[in-house]
């Protein structure tokens, strides 16, 4: 089939169906939804047989759903209706949920079923249902709708309205810790909760913490402890209220967090070891790694080489592995070239570490999606693996035609050849776990859910481990590096790289900072790029 896809942003669930439905073989294209006209456009250029829109914050035009096969993923179950779907489960603590792909009519989201899927609500954000529960059961349902040649419609619908503030809002003096992190979580991502002259994100339990309901008790790592009626929760993110804020960790925004007393301990990085091989984990926020997490990152990887083990995994985060450097740190200093450039050596410095490591056989488990240098972090392990259905984009041209580092011009041709590493960090598209495969980019993908993979992914280790010829592999791995080594050094890679991205920081051409300045803003694109627009392409 010829499919467009409409949708406000190519967001995490878009990719995804992008890669699917152009796996599937069908004929993929996609317009950004900027106003009805740009949509009636698109529609008469691509004459395609399906519309569909993945996620919209607007009404789709009459002439568009009266004149094509329309179809809206909608998260939530058959017969809900409205824009906070998802919002509203988690702040009603609904104990199951849904999506549904419905035809578009004039009643929003009251058109003909032709799918459905439902799904336990686990304890989570909805920035993490979203992309893994959401995300799962709209692909099954974009595909079993695609196959019924029979709707039905649905009589009983349930209208859901925007969730204002004043439902978002914390009464600290009242609300107990689970009530609060419901809120928190019914508001990640979009739109906060607003809370006096700020607004809070990636809110967390504070195990064993507590105090005088609403203050603030205690920081680690950049979060901020504040009391409920019955211990605390922590608070990863804040912004101030004025309009062009940006989202930063909440020590840098809260005023004099400095004299808050340090909670001992790190939330972001930590190491467990189980049967001879050891498991350093990093799940940060969306996956983004500033200066200072790559310098912790990179020194508790150093410390693991330690211990009496052979096989060191590398398991990110359930929803990232890693997207590389951290943007809004680099947009919130004083010179944002300056952190750039502090950003990507500390990022090269950790990657330069698990290239060099010769006592341990490394792996990269990717539990969740990556982009730009974070994939080819994962690249520098022995071994790669993925869990189906993760999204990877290696490419960083989407940010300003950044040339990219972390050592790619090594890792990339190393794994697929010259002519496919070209062609990977040139195309601009997101990529799936099954043409990472082929490309050799990822060594194997399995596993349906986090749970799944990471079960999988220890068993592969501890065999790996236990393996009579580990010795044997080990000394190869040396060998290959050492020969590596003599034919071009590490250091001439990243001094290549980094002369790119020396043009990119403090260059005469700002489109690495305009185009980080409109991506930390989520300024909405005004027109949707040719490589997405197929239909647009003469």
């Amino acid at each position: 089939m010829k499919i467009l896809l409409l949708a406000h942003s190519f967001n995490s669930l878009t990719q995804r169906l992008w890669v699917e439905l152009g796996r599937a073989g069908h004929d993929v294209s996609l317009e950004l939804d900027v106003n009805d006209a740009v949509t009636i456009e698109a529609v008469e250029l691509a004459k395609p047989d399906l519309v569909l829109a993945p996620f919209l914050k607007r009404a789709i035009p009459e002439q568009v759903w009266k004149n094509t096969k329309t179809l809206v993923v909608h998260p939530g179950p058959e017969g809900d209706c409205g824009p906070a779907a998802l919002d509203w489960a988690i702040l009603t603590n609904a104990e199951s949920w849904g999506v549904t792909v419905l035809q578009a009519e004039a009643e929003m989201d009251g058109g003909p079923v032709w799918a459905s899927r439902t799904f336990p609500l686990r304890l989570a954000t909805k920035s993490s249902l979203y992309r893994n529960e959401v995300t799962e059961a709209a692909v099954q349902a974009v595909f079993e709708a695609l196959d019924n040649p029979a709707p039905r419609r649905v009589e009983t619908h349930i209208w859901r309205p925007a969730m204002g503030q004043d439902i978002r809002a914390i009464d600290w003096a009242a609300d107990d810790t689970d009530t609060v992190l419901r809120k928190l979580r019914a508001s990640d991502g979009t739109p906060g909760v607003k809370d006096g002259d700020f607004f809070l994100f990636d809110g967390h339990a504070a195990d064993g913490l507590s105090g005088a309901p609403g203050h603030w008790i205690g920081r680690q790592d950049g979060r901020l402890a504040r009391a409920t009626t019955d211990g605390a929760v922590w608070i990863g993110r804040m912004r101030t209220a004025e309009k062009a804020s940006l989202k930063l960790p909440a020590d840098q925004v809260l005023p004099n967090a400095a004299e808050l007393p340090v909670i001992p301990g790190h939330h972001d990085i930590w190491y467990d070891e189980l049967h001879g091989v050891g498991y350093l984990h990093f799940p940060f926020h969306n996956g983004a790694m500033s200066t200072e997490q790559c310098i912790r990152l990179k020194d508790a990887f150093l410390t693991a080489t330690e211990r009496p083990t052979k096989v060191i995994c590398l398991m990110g985060g359930p929803d990232f592995w890693s997207n590389g450097i951290h943007l809004s740190t680099i947009e919130a200093a004083a010179s944002p070239a300056d952190e750039s450039w502090r950003n990507i050596n500390a990022m090269n410095d950790l990657c330069e570490a698990v290239i060099t490591c010769s006592s341990h056989l490394t792996m990269a488990a990717m539990a969740g999606n990556a982009g730009a240098g974070g994939v080819f972090m994962a690249l520098a392990a022995d071994m790669v693996l993925a869990r189906s259905g993760v999204i990877l984009n290696p490419h960083y041209k989407g940010m300003g035609n950044l040339y990219g580092s972390e050592y790619w011009t090594y890792l990339l041709p190393k794994r697929c050849g010259a002519d496919n590493a070209a062609r990977v960090v040139q195309a601009r598209l997101p990529m799936g776990t099954a043409e990472a495969v082929e490309l050799g980019l990822i060594d194997g993908a399995f596993g349906t859910n986090v749970t799944e993979f990471r079960a999988l992914v220890a068993a592969e280790a501890e065999k790996l481990a236990a393996a009579p010829d580990i010795e044997a592999k080990l000394a190869a791995k040396r060998l290959a590096r050492l020969a590596d080594e003599a034919e071009k050094p590490l250091s001439a890679y990243r001094a290549e790289e980094l002369s790119h991205m020396k043009l990119n920081f403090y260059g005469f051409d700002p489109s690495y900072h305009v185009a980080r300045w409109n991506f930390i803003r989520r300024i909405a694109k005004s027109r949707t790029p040719l490589y997405l627009a197929r239909h647009r392409r003469k």
